[in-house]
């Protein structure tokens, strides 16, 4: 029997050795991590292939003051200005609301020509509302006034695969519940055979009477049991004090940690122990943050690997 015992544990010790070397495959540089309060620090996460400055931005609430902030940390050693420009090949952006776009706005005059990605419904928001010659010059190639042409607008067809320009990856827009029938978007990024996965905000399908999250599990689970989706950016607004009724299309740990189990049936418990899952969009007040991170924490029956991200700090994948 000790022998058994033994031997059951010498071939998980291996196998969650073999899981633990796997190079990295992405690079993420955090611009913004808050869902709201400081217009500091609002949702923007760089990712590019490992040993490349081929970088996306998902979402772009905050932009150059976090790229300042990698800077100062030593993530980037050049300017933040050349970052901007050099280094930022495109931008997703999952909704127009302004928390997840200020900071493409604001940065628009000193920015260089370069693609915006989004869904239908959210590139005519922003075309109607924010690069529209009255509230901003329209920096982009179509829509209201005199279209400035620095940013080509590229719509995205949900659950179709697009080339992202000047990398080698690809991008699958998949779409989201925010406060149905207000939709957000998921991106599907592809590098090789390597995935990552960001949602941008998002209620419980349960809460949303929406099946859009149970669609997305379906969709990435053989990408997780296979282990080329390398982990999931995904949203935590509220503490679970929060009433479902004033969640506002929004996720509680409680919620994340139903969601994740619903995720496990398809793909197997085993499957998502130490799997990468990257909290974003805690709202503010301090005390709300700590309380999410403890009782994501305290709920954590999968195993899975949470990783809070911090503004200007790089990791990765």
């Amino acid at each position: 029997m000790y022998y058994r015992l033994l031997i059951c544990f010498l071939l998980f010790s291996a196998k969650l050795f073999a899981q633990q070397k796997q190079p990295a495959a992405f690079q993420v540089v955090p611009l913004g991590v808050k869902g709201g309060t400081d217009e500091k620090n609002l949702s923007a996460y760089l990712l590019a292939p490992v040993s490349t400055n081929d970088y996306v931005c998902l979402d772009a609430g905050t932009v150059y003051a976090g790229i300042e902030k990698a800077v100062n940390n030593k993530v980037f050693k050049v300017s933040a200005s050349e970052v901007l420009r050099k280094y930022i090949k495109g931008y997703f952006i999952s909704h127009a609301h302004l928390d997840h776009v200020s900071g493409l706005i604001i940065n628009s005059p000193g920015d260089s020509s370069k693609t915006v990605y989004a869904t239908q419904k959210c590139m005519e928001m922003m075309q109607n509302h924010y690069f529209n010659d009255e509230t901003w010059a329209n920096f982009g190639d179509e829509g209201k006034g005199f279209p400035l042409k620095k940013y080509h607008f590229q719509t995205l067809k949900t659950g179709e695969e697009s080339a992202i320009t000047n990398t080698s990856m690809t991008v699958k827009a998949l779409p989201l519940s925010h406060v149905n029938p207000y939709q957000s978007t998921a991106f599907l990024i592809k590098n090789q055979n390597n995935y990552a996965l960001y949602l941008g905000d998002t209620g419980p399908d349960e809460v949303e009477r929406s099946d859009k999250l149970a669609l997305l599990w379906k969709e990435i689970a053989p990408l997780i049991q296979q282990k080329q989706l390398k982990g999931i950016f995904i949203e935590v607004s509220f503490p679970n004090e929060q009433p479902d009724k004033f969640l506002f299309g929004h996720l509680t740990p409680n919620w994340l940690m139903k969601e994740m189990n619903k995720l496990s049936e398809l793909t197997g418990k085993e499957a998502l122990t130490g799997f990468n899952v990257i909290i974003t969009h805690l709202k503010p007040p301090a005390v709300n943050e700590v309380k999410i991170k403890k009782q994501l924490t305290e709920q954590n029956t999968l195993g899975l690997n949470l990783i809070f991200p911090e503004q200007g700090k790089r990791f990765e994948l």
